[in-house]
């Protein structure tokens, strides 16, 4: 396979997208389904909460039937969001050379052609939450303010990373509610797990966007911590830790998710001590590789499912 050429866009090319008609391509990079990773960090907290409020596991057609759900829905709300974003920041990416050649700034896809493809998605999206119960659909409704705030948090604070990780965990809350009909204590505590696992992960990203940030006139984590950002990282990734190890304890999982844990654990450190803050090239490698620990956790949730505590519900 030939490989990906490297511009100063964000975009890559030469990747399947570029095979594609060429009506396709602008709405296909909107949504980013050329990168992949978005996706993928906003699924795992779903499944995270699927496993967390199935003890025992049991059920197992049923909860493969609603993983799948959660990944269409991860999908195509991760583009919708995206493509929000997109129409808000058009005439910040124009100013700048990663983000100049997207869709929308480089007039391959109108404003309005933007809005309608929003739509699109954002229907497909309400599709699937309506294949919940209903506790859930008033969950997942209720993001969306979340949602729509986001783009402009960056205009006002240095922590959007912050608003990201209320966003982007929303599925933990959302995969227990789809399973037990209410909300407990784990659930809350994952969630609150995720918040802080976005808030490194995120931060690290931006590192990569610190020449750009200030060029667009706008704010990160990266430019409010700086030099100071390792020992955050490491006390971000160290709470995440600890707050999934309570989430186990509450839904009274056993022994094997916190050995699993402690590895996931130990890959978040790898990220915080190796990571190169002022190589954009590495800062996104360490971003991609939290697929890793999302599945990671994943399997250290239904190795403790398996095993449970005697004294566990």
């Amino acid at each position: 396979m030939k490989p990906a050429e490297t511009t100063a866009s964000d975009m890559p090319q030469g990747g399947w997208v570029d095979r594609m008609p060429e009506t396709l391509r602008p709405y296909l990079r909107l949504a980013r389904l050329d990168r992949p990773i978005g996706t993928w960090l906003l699924l795992f907290p779903c499944w995270w909460g699927l496993v967390l409020a199935s003890p025992g596991l049991g059920a197992p057609r049923h909860l493969i039937l609603l993983a799948a759900l959660f990944a269409i829905g991860a999908l195509v709300m991760r583009g919708a969001g995206c493509t929000f974003n997109d129409i808000i920041d058009r005439d910040i990416d124009a100013k700048v050379a990663r983000t100049a050649q997207r869709p929308i700034p480089s007039g391959a896809v109108s404003p309005g052609q933007a809005a309608l493809f929003l739509g699109l998605q954002l229907a497909i999206g309400l599709a699937v939450l309506l294949s919940f119960n209903l506790f859930t659909v008033a969950l997942g409704v209720s993001s969306l303010l979340l949602v729509a705030a986001y783009p402009f948090m960056k205009r006002i604070t240095y922590w959007p990373q912050a608003w990201l990780g209320l966003t982007f965990n929303w599925g933990a809350l959302l995969g227990f509610a789809a399973v037990a009909g209410e909300l407990q204590s784990s659930a809350l505590l994952l969630y609150a797990a995720g918040f802080f696992w976005t808030l490194g992960y995120d931060t690290i990203y931006a590192h990569q966007d610190k020449a750009d940030d200030l060029i667009a006139g706008v704010k990160s984590l990266a430019l409010k911590l700086g030099d100071d950002t390792r020992p955050w990282l490491i006390g971000f990734y160290g709470v995440a830790a600890a707050l999934m190890a309570a989430a186990g304890a509450a839904a009274g999982l056993g022994w094997p998710f916190y050995a699993l844990l402690a590895l996931a654990f130990a890959q978040l450190l790898w990220q915080a001590l190796t990571a190169a803050l002022d190589d954009p090239t590495d800062c996104l490698a360490k971003f991609r590789a939290n697929r890793l620990f999302g599945w990671l956790v994943l399997a250290a949730l239904i190795a403790g499912q398996a095993w449970p505590t005697a004294t566990g519900p």
